[in-house]
């Protein structure tokens, strides 16, 4: 099964809302690096114990048996003890240009700490993994299409 992105097999693209501002798309910083680098599309304050979802104006497209997994950058943690509220992010293939929000990857970053925290625009906070995914035999294929964004599987 081939995905609907024209023989591209995976990317990146700024969705429509932040396509004339100045964020890049995420990128490996070395040749083994397994992880691209997300940052902040705009400035984000997270008070001591809430979770914000920080936008990155960005959208991945993929292959149907693959995942992009998100993953909190060590520094973030570390230093400003951000940590991603749900642990792992999972953005599957139909997320993309879903109706809903176009597939925007947001990130749900919770302050562990107890001062306020701000996120400047551009700073890297997470990092992204493309992974192929198996499936079981005895897996009776879903029928339904994706229909929201953020958060909407299985509603």
């Amino acid at each position: 099964m081939t995905s609907p992105n024209q023989g591209r097999l995976r990317g990146f693209e700024l969705v429509t809302s932040y396509q004339s501002t100045d964020i890049q798309i995420p990128s490996r910083k070395t040749m083994t690096s397994a992880g691209y680098d997300f940052a902040a599309a705009e400035d984000v304050v997270i008070h001591p114990q809430e979770i914000k979802l920080v936008p990155t104006g960005i959208k991945a497209y993929m292959q149907n048996d693959e995942v992009l997994k998100l993953y909190a950058r060590s520094s973030i943690a570390v230093n400003k003890q951000l940590i991603l509220a749900n642990g792992v992010g999972v953005i599957d293939q139909d997320y993309y240009n879903n109706e809903s929000n176009e597939g925007h990857i947001l990130l749900p970053l919770y302050n562990a700490s107890n001062q306020i925290v701000t996120i400047q625009k551009g700073e890297r906070v997470a990092q992204g993994v493309f992974e192929k995914f198996l499936s079981s035999d005895s897996e009776s294929r879903p029928a339904s299409k994706r229909s929201g964004g953020f958060g909407s599987t299985g509603r």
